[in-house]
């Protein structure tokens, strides 16, 4: 017996904690939505805030009755109890990344994780190690690669539509932070001591990074990385432009920003090989450009022709309805399902079950901490330490 298929048995509902994503939090609420979308997770515990009465409201407002005013308390408490959760997200600012998720593998219970997988190097591959040793199952909130047209750009790259692949360019712009601002979403990205060293390569580069990476089926072994942090006083990056090199011989360009006036989410990825090109934009989602050489470019649909069973098994509704961010965290979410829901009954899982992982998590930690050094010496050329 298989689990994977995108309307799946129902099975009883996974038990859910959430540490982070009180009052205020943006990114608590998509997790909790991608989380019911599918129906597959009830959130039943949670730790919503480091203060004790925003964490004990928090858990009121949500119908919440186990609340906890510390991650590790609850961990161990969970742990206890016949009914306790068997997954947590983790939806707290990223230096908290590490020592909450340490805490629950520790007891056996699986981790959903916002990106990027922590704020260090040493601290993501120590994570790594600890999870793979615990055999929890571990996923990695990349959203993007949830879109159904993305799961088909990478199936199109896989099958060799493309033939051998030569170019990647990526972007992701957005002008949020094109002036100072203060606010409680980015009083923690800008600040180094929460979010790492890396301020728009870490929140939006690394995004940008597992999605080329996963449509192209390639890592970077080394990059060129120029930094800059136009917003006078800011402590970390706001803007990006970074040179890839492929172990195949095939060449990348990625640039991230924050202070691109007049974009709000400009996530676009094109990826070009011997045969063929494609081109998606996450603004304008259910549609994949093909761009064959020495033929008139074409457009392919979620539902329409060329469309394969990978866009097929995470789509929801019908044609020229819009799947876009939600769903797509909806079907990382899901993938995560199948794998727990595999692993609770014993049975064999979907080899089409795709989600980021630890893997991923070191690979965009990698990049940010790459980028960091390779500005800091001129942008000369430096390899990732995976």
């Amino acid at each position: 017996m298989a689990i994977g298929s995108a309307h799946m048995a129902r099975a009883p509902r996974i038990r859910l904690g959430m540490v982070g994503g009180g009052r205020g939090a943006f990114i608590g609420a998509v997790h909790r939505i991608a989380s019911r979308i599918d129906d597959h997770y009830e959130l039943v515990a949670g730790a919503f805030s480091s203060d004790p009465d925003r964490a004990a409201a928090s858990a009121a407002d949500l119908g919440i009755g186990r609340s906890y005013a510390g991650f590790a308390e609850m961990a161990m408490r969970e742990a206890r109890r016949p009914d306790g959760i068997e997954a947590v997200a983790i939806v707290t600012p990223n230096h908290l990344h590490a020592p909450v998720a340490m805490q629950f593998l520790k007891r056996g219970i699986h981790v959903i994780c916002d990106k990027p997988l922590t704020a260090t190097l040493p601290e993501a591959k120590k994570l790594a190690k600890a999870a793979m040793a615990s055999g929890v199952i571990f996923g990695l909130t990349h959203n993007y690669t949830g879109y159904p047209m993305v799961r088909q750009a990478k199936a199109m790259v896989d099958a060799g539509d493309l033939g051998d692949i030569r170019l990647v360019q990526v972007e992701y712009a957005q002008d949020w932070l094109a002036e100072p601002i203060s606010n409680k979403q980015a009083d923690w990205r800008t600040d180094p001591a929460q979010s790492g060293l890396g301020g728009a390569t870490g929140d939006i580069g690394t995004h940008a990074f597992n999605l080329a990476n996963f449509v192209s089926g390639q890592v970077p072994h080394s990059l060129a990385a120029d930094l800059q942090a136009f917003v006078q006083g800011r402590r970390v990056d706001d803007n990006a432009h970074v040179l890839l090199r492929y172990p195949s011989g095939a060449r990348g360009m990625l640039w991230c920003s924050q202070i691109a006036s007049g974009y709000e989410n400009a996530l676009r990825l094109r990826v070009f090989g011997t045969k063929a090109g494609i081109e998606w934009a996450q603004e304008d989602p259910n549609y994949l450009w093909v761009t064959p050489f020495g033929k008139p470019r074409y457009r392919i649909t979620r539902s329409g022709a060329g469309a394969g069973e990978a866009a097929a098994r995470v789509s929801r509704v019908p044609a020229g309805h819009p799947e876009g961010y939600l769903e797509g965290f909806a079907n990382i979410y899901a993938e995560v399902a199948r794998a727990i829901i595999a692993r609770r009954e014993g049975v064999a899982l979907d080899p089409a079950v795709n989600f980021p992982g630890l893997k991923e998590g070191v690979e965009g930690v990698a990049f940010v901490d790459a980028c960091v050094r390779s500005s800091k010496r001129n942008a000369t050329w430096v390899e990732l330490n995976l």
